[in-house]
């Protein structure tokens, strides 16, 4: 995104499937480079894999993954080019890190690192999304 002439977009198909679609519509209408960055969960994260549609969506609404389109054709409308597409998180890092046992483990065998460990990843997480809705509100000159 700081190339300023690359379409970039995080997608997760479980969170908000329409948002994927048009980040790939959008993608492939670019006339130049395009990079879609798609969530996948996977077994190794030790989750229900029948409900690993569900878990992108807890994803987002922890913040852990966020939801974004950054279209440089904007700024040729005098709009911004990253458009958030998500409200802000609703759930704890806490919530959707326990749902994965790759996280839920160091709880039973080191609790106080992991307890250390959840602080800094909500420290994270709220930084990473108070500065995305920063750079999505700001004016274009």
């Amino acid at each position: 995104m700081t190339y300023g002439n690359v379409y970039v977009a995080s997608v997760a198909l479980g969170a908000r499937d329409e948002h994927t679609l048009k980040a790939f519509l959008e993608a492939e209408a670019y006339d130049g480079p395009s990079i879609i960055i798609a969530y996948s969960h996977c077994i190794a994260h030790g989750i229900n894999m029948t409900t690993g549609m569900n878990h992108q969506k807890t994803l987002v609404e922890s913040g852990r993954w966020l939801l974004y389109r950054h279209n440089p054709k904007l700024l040729l409308q005098g709009k911004n080019p990253l458009q958030l597409d998500m409200r802000s998180p609703t759930q704890s890092v806490e919530d959707s890190m326990y749902q994965e046992n790759r996280f839920k483990m160091l709880t039973k065998s080191k609790p106080e690192v992991a307890k250390h460990l959840l602080e800094q990843a909500q420290a994270e997480v709220d930084a990473r999304w108070q500065m995305y809705q920063y750079l999505a509100k700001r004016d274009i000159l």
